[in-house]
């Protein structure tokens, strides 16, 4: 089923193709007027121009040639040559049963799929996660979500922080606590214990005083070289002590992400790259690409066109013979171009990211590791506090991500309280209710803004069961639930949809834009566009709602199509929280 919007401009784009023009001025939007009409073309001012002739003829020529003419009420010009565009009642009834019957709702699946890997999460091995990891695992958990239900074959990846040097810090802080455990004795012959000798609790406390002696002993640094060099070359007691770092680490980060509702179809890490790396850069040297500087060897990255920039080499590898996370990087991409045969390859990471991946990309492109894969870095801005610095915690530090879980939860339960929402009902349900609440207003809060621009981290607003909150559509998405519930207590089921009157038209006429919702969302790598969407469904619902009492409603006809009216209300904005990552209750 094509979507409305691309429907409509095709018929506008044969229309300036029969009146001797370029199709593309047909584009149809939504009005700007409502006044005047339900959508527009304003492509005759721009054809006109082209043409060197007057709008208004342009566009009463496009119009003569429209058709069909049937699906329209009313056809109009405004202005130098704004056409105005009013649908038919019927027509929309018909677009709107055929989306109620449509298990994709009236999506169309896209002609060309494309297998693509999401790098989002980036979390690191013996960190509890932070604040910081949040924006890229909500912002890329919808975007694989969005562009899976598009019809691309999509992987996402955690790419997990778990080789070099902090490995190597790890081995001799250890050391240092615990000589004798069997690790470190070159003369064991196994088996190593199959339980870890730490938990994530040790491994935060070991990490920073592992830094911290580095920095401060150049003896100490050079012991934790030694350690990586030697886990690196495969010591077995090192490589034993490595994965129970890495399998401890996991199972908090898995909990983590979890509780957030966020799910990775590949869990590997820097460490999945390393065998590619000795092949991959004995090529690089043949085919020309790696140069002397300064005792390193690097790749030159001049300009491909006019739109590049001038950029800094990308470092391969170091005067001491070690890679750079830009070599990983490299061969990360080899690997899911050869192994995963990625068409596409989208980095979800803080724009502060940026000259990196941009250095990491054309490395990729000139040397042709990428091979015909494109390459994305999704940028993101911060999430500051109420005072508009970086959030920290009220001691000055950063948050934990399950603390920050905990906090928004604690809100929900408050606000819970507050609205007298689900406190007759068993324990275990008002917790779900809670952590769906939670969770939900979280992602909300963070997905309705663009991607690329900060926001202030606001608890409090979060979890309100009024305005552009997240609590807010999944109280409207529970009140339709309830409705449908009513009403099949009463005998009463969804008929067909029929022409819409004044009372339920605007929720008519945005019922028939999920499609195109969705198609900007995955285009862009934009969630914040099904945001609105979703807000703009609970209003108009609720205006509906007001205007129509539907199960006291005699008319059975009116009333059935009243009720398919609401099911398809709850679909759509089910599955476009589904596509934030958000879970919808019962009842609440």
């Amino acid at each position: 089923m094509q979507s409305l919007l691309r429907y409509l401009s095709e018929i506008f784009g044969n229309a300036f193709q029969q009146a001797g023009m370029d199709s593309s001025y047909g584009d149809v939007v939504i009005s700007a007027r409502a006044d005047l009409g339900q959508f527009q073309c304003n492509g005759a001012l721009a054809a006109a121009k082209a043409a060197r002739q007057n709008p208004r003829a342009v566009a009463e020529s496009v119009l003569a040639n429209v058709s069909p003419r049937e699906i329209f009420a009313d056809l109009s010009l405004a202005g130098p040559g704004f056409i105005n565009i009013t649908l038919t009642d019927q027509f929309v009834a018909k677009r709107l049963r055929a989306a109620a019957a449509d298990a994709r709702l009236g999506c169309e699946a896209t002609p060309h799929p494309e297998a693509i890997v999401v790098d989002y999460g980036g979390a690191n091995v013996a960190k509890s996660m932070h604040i910081g990891h949040l924006r890229s695992a909500i912002i890329g958990e919808s975007i694989k979500r969005i562009l899976r239900f598009t019809g691309h074959n999509v992987l996402g990846d955690v790419h997990l922080g778990d080789w070099g040097l902090q490995m190597g810090m790890l081995i001799t802080e250890l050391r240092r606590h615990q000589p004798d455990l069997p690790y470190f004795n070159p003369e064991f012959s196994g088996p190593y214990p199959e339980e870890s000798p730490v938990t994530i609790e040790d491994l935060e406390q070991l990490y920073p005083a592992a830094s911290a002696r580095a920095k401060s002993d150049t003896e100490a640094m050079e012991q934790s070289r030694q350690a990586t060099a030697e886990l690196q070359a495969g010591r077995p007691g090192y490589l034993a002590l490595w994965l129970h770092f890495v399998g401890v680490s996991i199972a908090v980060l898995r909990r983590d992400y979890g509780s957030l509702g966020v799910t990775f179809d590949l869990w590997l890490g820097e460490s999945d790259a390393q065998p590619q790396i000795p092949t991959m850069v004995q090529q690089l040297r043949a085919a020309g690409f790696a140069e002397l500087s300064e005792g390193a060897e690097v790749i030159q990255l001049p300009p491909a066109s006019e739109d590049e920039r001038e950029i800094p080499p990308l470092i391969l590898v170091k005067s001491d013979g070690g890679a750079m996370y830009g070599t990983t990087d490299l061969a990360t991409i080899q690997l899911r171009v050869e192994e995963l045969y990625a068409d596409r390859i989208l980095y979800v990471v803080d724009a502060r990211q940026s000259l990196h991946f941009e250095q990491v990309f054309r490395a990729a492109r000139r040397t042709g590791i990428a091979g015909h894969a494109k390459l994305e870095h999704l940028t993101f801005g911060t999430m500051n506090g109420t005072d508009g610095r970086p959030f920290k915690t009220r001691a000055g530090g950063t948050m934990k991500l399950h603390d920050l879980v905990e906090l928004i939860q604690t809100e929900a339960i408050q606000k819970m309280e507050e609205a007298k929402i689900g406190a007759e009902y068993p324990d275990q349900e008002r917790e779900e209710i809670v952590r769906m609440v939670g969770v939900g207003s979280l992602k909300y809060a963070d997905l309705s803004n663009h991607r690329t621009s900060d926001y202030v981290f606001d608890p409090e607003k979060f979890v309100r069961f009024e305005g552009k909150t997240g609590a807010y559509l999944l109280y409207a998405a529970v009140r339709m639930k309830s409705i449908l519930r009513k009403a099949a207590d009463q005998g009463f089921a969804p008929g067909e949809i029929l022409p819409p009157t004044d009372a339920e038209r605007e929720l008519a006429l945005l019922l028939t834009r999920l499609p195109d919702e969705v198609e900007y969302a995955a285009d862009r790598r934009a969630p914040n566009y099904l945001c609105e969407y979703a807000y703009n469904l609970a209003q108009a619902f609720s205006r509906f709602y007001d205007r129509c009492h539907i199960l006291r409603e005699e008319n059975v006809a009116l009333r059935g199509s009243w009720l398919a009216l609401v099911k398809l209300c709850l679909d759509q904005l089910t599955t476009t929280l589904e596509l934030l990552g958000m879970e919808v209750p019962e009842r609440m």
